[in-house]
């Protein structure tokens, strides 16, 4: 690696071309790995036969075994039980394939040393896209710089990054949407769901927004404050343990701003999609946040110094590749 040498610059260090390699071919591999997922899960569950009264059924089964009749046996509704499961079998045939070479990749990633965010964040962003639930949450503040440095193909110095939380941004407008999902997988509550990531997290009985392990890593909710429409108070199920999102005084910014996606990667080769702010968005608020009356003087620096690293991403690295 390459050090820098001078202001945000010093704080970045580029990655060996071994390195640059791998994260070509890990990153294709889970666009394919994505790919797959998308068609098995339009597949999902089964079709079978039901005979009632002498007469015989097709019946579509849901992931929760929910059971829907699709009416009597003819030939049109054999056609459809046969291309059902033909299309779900090749669908599982290849989402296992990919599987097997996402695993690949992992053990690559841990030998060419590629990977350093978290292993915690990156599982709870694979639980919320394995549930489906990926496009409803934003991820906002320190640990969106992961996402830039492999999008920059650099490492930002570790007092930018250090953090033991995880801000997750929830999407008011996607509440139904959010419902139906966890609905869909017969989930309980967010918290099941985090809870595939790290079976010790558990709601803080004082920050009923937050989440910690037994680590003392905590994952929080928050939202932006309320417009006329918005549930409030809102919890995110109907499970009375689950999280409660906090209103924040920049959730409405943070909402609204462009979107930034990218691969990222745990130090033993684990990877996920994180989906954050757009790097031009996220120093405009760093900036402000950092300026903002109030805002905790222990923590104003950070706010500009993580500003000026992405800026410094932005403008030797990423504006080539992205638009501004």
């Amino acid at each position: 690696m390459r050090i820098y040498s001078e202001n945000a610059s010093s704080k970045l260090l580029e990655l060996q071309e071994n390195q640059l390699r791998q994260l070509s071919d890990c990153a294709a591999a889970w666009r394919n790995f994505e790919s797959a997922r998308q068609e098995a899960g339009q597949v999902r569950g089964s079709m079978r036969w039901r005979t009632v009264s002498g007469r015989r059924y097709l019946v579509r089964v849901s992931p929760t075994g929910a059971e829907t009749s699709l009416g009597p046996e003819d030939a049109d509704k054999q056609r459809l039980f046969d291309s059902f499961h033909d299309r779900k079998q090749r669908a599982e045939q290849r989402l296992s394939a990919m599987k097997k070479m996402l695993q690949e990749h992992q053990r690559m990633n841990r030998a060419v040393r590629l990977g350093r965010t978290p292993t915690i964040v990156v599982r709870c962003l694979a639980a919320l896209d394995a549930q489906g639930l990926g496009k409803d949450f934003l991820v906002v503040g320190t640990h969106a710089l992961y996402a830039y440095e492999l999008a920059a193909g650099v490492r930002v110095e570790s007092g930018a990054t250090a953090t033991l939380d995880l801000d997750l941004l929830f999407d008011v407008n996607r509440m139904r949407a959010f419902s139906q999902a966890l609905e869909k997988e017969g989930t309980k509550s967010l918290l099941q769901v985090v809870r595939k990531a790290d079976p010790t997290f558990r709601i803080k009985r004082d920050q009923l927004q937050t989440a910690v392990n037994d680590d003392g890593f905590e994952v929080d909710v928050i939202r932006r404050r309320q417009i006329e429409g918005d549930p409030h108070p809102m919890r995110m199920s109907d499970d009375e343990d689950d999280f409660w999102a906090v209103q924040v005084s920049q959730g409405q910014a943070m909402g609204s701003a462009r979107k930034f996606e990218h691969l990222v990667i745990s130090a033993s080769g684990e990877m996920a999609l994180m989906r954050t702010l757009h790097p031009l968005d996220f120093i405009r608020l760093k900036q402000q946040l950092a300026q903002m009356p109030g805002r905790d003087p222990r923590k104003s620096p950070k706010d500009r110094l993580q500003a000026e690293v992405v800026q410094h991403l932005w403008d030797q690295y990423l504006n080539h590749a992205y638009p501004g």
